[in-house]
């Protein structure tokens, strides 16, 4: 039986750190659990459900790893839909045409981060974007598609607070394409804006 969601905190940090993929990196230093998420500090489950639909997807022993949908909303009202982030069904090379599923959906047996490491933190905007694509495309995890929203996150991430850090996380995407020995061009960012206007055409019904 799959249970109830519970909050139960067994360790508390609250220290300096290098920014929020070092954070991320202590975590996971720290989880001693199977299967290992990130909720950060202005995100919410879109409703009671999802822990336990994360549960029944990862009760399966062959997939690596799950993740769904995700909105975001506006910074006072949580039911205020401005953008609809779909994923998808995964299929290879779909990171060359800007896919990436959302990271605060993504939940992940621990021992992949064992085996392929952890976020890169010479890249302060776009180490989400980099593990993604490292577990996706060069180490072909086996995924699930969970087609609901997950999470609810509100405007105003690190990215998006100006022009010059959207540039700079598009450039460490780049550098991750290269780094990976993966072809980059100008492909994937046309899609991706184009993927990323359409996030605002369209808005699921969430639970009240």
């Amino acid at each position: 039986p799959i249970c109830q969601p519970f909050v139960h905190v067994a360790v508390l940090v609250s220290e300096g750190d290098s920014g929020i993929y070092d954070a991320m990196n202590k975590g996971l230093a720290l989880a001693t659990g199977e299967v290992v998420g990130f909720l950060n500090s202005d995100d919410i489950f879109e409703n009671t459900e999802v822990i336990s639909k994360i549960a029944l997807a990862m009760a399966d022993s062959t997939i690596d790893a799950c993740y769904g949908d995700l909105v975001y909303v506006a910074q006072n009202d949580m039911n205020k839909i401005v953008r609809y982030w779909r994923s998808g069904e995964y299929k290879r090379g779909l990171f060359d045409r800007g896919w990436v599923p959302p990271h605060p959906t993504f939940y992940a047996r621990r021992e992949l981060y064992q085996k392929y490491g952890g976020f890169d933190l010479d890249m302060r905007l776009a180490a989400d974007f980099d593990i993604l694509l490292r577990f996706f495309e060069m180490y072909r995890i086996r995924t699930t598609y969970i087609p609901d929203v997950l999470v609810k996150m509100r405007l105003g991430g690190a990215t998006n607070v100006s022009l010059g850090n959207v540039l700079r996380q598009n450039m460490e995407i780049a550098s991750a394409f290269r780094k990976y020995g993966l072809s980059v061009g100008l492909k994937p960012f046309a899609f991706k804006l184009m993927s990323r206007l359409s996030q605002f055409a369209w808005k699921p019904s969430l639970h009240e």
